[in-house]
């Protein structure tokens, strides 16, 4: 008999107990308020958004749960994460504990699977020289810059070294997972061995797709109890109908605050002329057609937006650049039909690759053309380069630019391709701004006329956060700007050596991290490592196992850094998180907002900052003897009028502009062994 809400509670809450108690932890009161929700929801079938904070021990609160549901329903459920270090500890360290805790409650073994995008695993297929390259050159010459002879490349290089390791690891991984490699590889290197979606020729052609690590994977995940996979994947499987994922009836999503944005991100194409002539290329190599319309498009688009200013195209495409578009959508409509393969044709790497390709441009072409329509918007964007000391510069305005399509939200297609058809469980340390869950469940369409029903839960923290820690607001600083830069230096300066260090700098730039790190260098006699200067796992690492030692860094650092203790007892923030003044996407949020009679800067910039400030401040506390600052070295969190709002989305920690008491405290725990 299937069980009931109460029942499935129970039984959720009696394997959590019996799991701390296995694994030597301590009754958490918001854990368990948490899988009480979490399997009520499931059990009711009803949406659910939980905010858990720092401590919660939230990856068992649902975990348990989502067995217990999993075990019941005989479906799997998925759990769907932002990021790999998520991902990768929910699947090597949280679900092995939790399994081997309670395995003998259970009445059979529960099956685990992990489903990634296919450009995360090797293709034995390419490997094997199946993918034919558009450069003509021999395996350990692919990925040679524009100019770069062959031999550049070739196997006495590092990337040669790095293609001949994979190839060897090829013959002895289970997986082709790039996770599981041992010593990582670069990008590059590995663009040699993978494919991505696009080039990918699919499981009914490809001739080693019973042996593909991609499809093993999916094999894996149609006979597992839990699927874990990433917010990306979840927008594919939900919006595209390509099935990616398992049949399922519910998902947990981790890092729910990020959902909106990742979807956003999945759904954003991107056109060129240049990406143009490659689709060309390919068909020229790799089929009998010819490609010339598709060529003259490529030019004829890049004429099109020649010289325009990069950004949000306010008032949309104008006649010479919609008749470009609608070129580029006719000539390789054209082209897809000329290369058609006949049914008795024997798979072509070669041909399929090239009708992927034209397939990408004419969809992206035919969307682009029709976006007055629909709620996409389109920007321009010029590739630029990143040079240390100087910052990003974009390259020279006379170049064809990248031309994107996105949608300025996806509220309505969550709502139809995630909520309508199964019960979703959103969660996250931050999932309400100026303590409601409206704003982000407006963003993810739980709002409005037909929204579906849903409940929001707050299940707190068990941090006492006005004792274990501080809010210092640097209110007599001037607003930041590029000619206070180096007053607020000067104060960060202080603040690290009262400190003796431990100190977690966030920044919203990379030019302004590296800045601080390069003054900062000279006048304190502290290590200080910047974000850059090796791989973001080893300057962690070193920053968490150094006591004195501190880290600069921009926006990767502002969430999932788990430093506890006394490597991290002062996190510094530079300036409010809004975004970035030309955001093309946040722009044309705000305007829509603006104009629907609503305050875009506060439903977009201050809704966005918000987060992003819970999510930097959540790096301080990390345990229960966990004790530190806060500060914010800019003065709008203290004297402008939307600073309260801001602040109400932040642990409430013990506030004060007083520099004096920051630093005496500072100074106390520094000496405190």
């Amino acid at each position: 008999m299937p069980a009931t809400a109460s029942t499935a509670h129970l039984r959720s809450a009696e394997l959590l107990n019996h799991a701390v108690a296995a694994m030597g932890g301590v009754t958490r009161p918001g854990q368990q308020k948490m899988t009480a929700e979490v399997a009520t929801s499931l059990r009711q079938q009803r949406h659910l958004l939980v905010q858990a904070g720092t401590g919660t021990g939230k990856s068992l609160a649902y975990l348990v749960p989502a067995v217990v549901h999993a075990l019941e329903s005989e479906k799997p459920v998925l759990i769907s994460t932002a990021t790999l270090a998520l991902q990768a500890q929910i699947m090597g360290r949280d679900l092995p504990r939790l399994l081997g805790s309670i395995g003998d409650q259970l009445d059979r073994t529960v099956e685990v699977a992990l489903v990634k995008g296919r450009a995360n695993y090797l293709c034995r297929h390419k490997l094997d020289g199946g993918f034919p390259e558009e450069d003509d050159h021999t395996l350990f010459a692919f990925g040679t810059e524009p100019g770069e002879p062959a031999a550049a490349a070739g196997p006495g290089t590092a990337l040669g070294r790095a293609v001949t390791r994979l190839r060897e690891w090829a013959e002895e991984t289970e997986t082709g997972d790039r996770d599981d490699l041992e010593e990582g590889v670069s990008d590059r290197a590995w663009r040699q061995v993978s494919v991505s979606a696009v080039d990918c020729l699919g499981a009914r052609k490809c001739p080693l797709a019973a042996e593909c690590f991609s499809e093993l994977a999916r094999e894996r995940a149609q006979d597992a109890d839990v699927v874990v996979t990433n917010h990306a994947m979840l927008a594919i499987d939900a919006f595209e109908g390509l099935a990616v994922l398992p049949e399922h009836d519910a998902v947990i999503v981790d890092e729910a605050h990020e959902l909106a944005e990742r979807v956003t991100s999945a759904v954003t194409e991107q056109l060129s002329g240049q990406a143009i002539r490659a689709a060309a290329t390919s068909v020229r190599r790799h089929t009998d057609a010819q490609p010339d319309d598709l060529v003259s498009a490529a030019a004829v688009l890049d004429a099109a937006f020649h010289g325009r200013q990069s950004g949000l195209l306010t008032r949309g495409l104008d006649l010479q650049q919609r008749q470009a578009l609608e070129l580029t959508r006719n000539a390789s409509r054209t082209l897809l039909s000329d290369t058609r393969q006949s049914s008795e044709s024997e798979a072509d790497a070669g041909r399929t690759t090239a009708r992927s390709r034209l397939q990408a441009v004419h969809d992206t072409a035919a969307r682009m053309v029709e976006a007055e329509d629909t709620p996409d918007v389109i920007w321009l964007s010029r590739p630029g380069r990143f040079t240390p000391g100087i910052g990003y510069r974009e390259s020279d305005p006379e170049e064809p630019p990248i031309i994107y399509v996105a949608p300025t939200t996806v509220a309505g297609r969550l709502r139809e391709g995630l909520f309508n058809d199964r019960t979703v469980v959103l969660t996250s340390a931050t999932l309400t701004v100026g303590e409601s869950f409206d704003p982000v469940a407006g963003s993810l369409g739980l709002l409005g006329e037909k929204a579906p029903r849903w409940q929001g839960v707050d299940v707190g923290s068990p941090f006492d956060y006005p004792r274990q820690g501080m809010l210092y607001v640097a209110s007599h600083l001037p607003a930041p700007s590029m000619t206070t830069a180096s007053q607020q230096r000067e104060e960060l300066a202080e603040l690290i050596e009262a400190s003796g260090g431990a100190a977690l700098a966030l920044f919203s730039s990379r030019r302004a991290a590296e800045e601080a790190a390069q003054e900062l260098r000279e006048r304190l006699d502290v290590p200080i490592l910047c974000q850059g200067e090796g791989t973001m796992s080893a300057l962690v690492r070193q920053f968490a196992e150094e006591e004195k030692t501190c880290l600069f860094g921009t926006l990767s650092l502002w969430q999932g850094v788990d430093v506890p203790g006394r490597a991290c007892r002062l996190v510094a923030i530079d300036r409010i998180p809004f975004p970035r003044p030309d955001d093309p996407l946040m722009s044309a949020r705000t305007q829509e907002v603006s104009r629907a009679g609503g305050n875009g800067f506060m439903q977009v910039s201050a809704t966005h900052a918000a987060t992003r400030l819970a999510q930097g401040a959540g790096r301080l506390i990390r345990t229960a003897e966990d004790r530190g600052v806060l500060a914010v070295l800019d003065s709008r969190l203290a004297t402008a009028r939307y600073g309260g709002f801001l602040r109400r989305s932040m642990p409430d920690f013990w506030s004060t502009t007083d520099r004096d008491v920051v630093t005496g405290a500072l100074r106390r725990l520094s000496q405190v062994q």
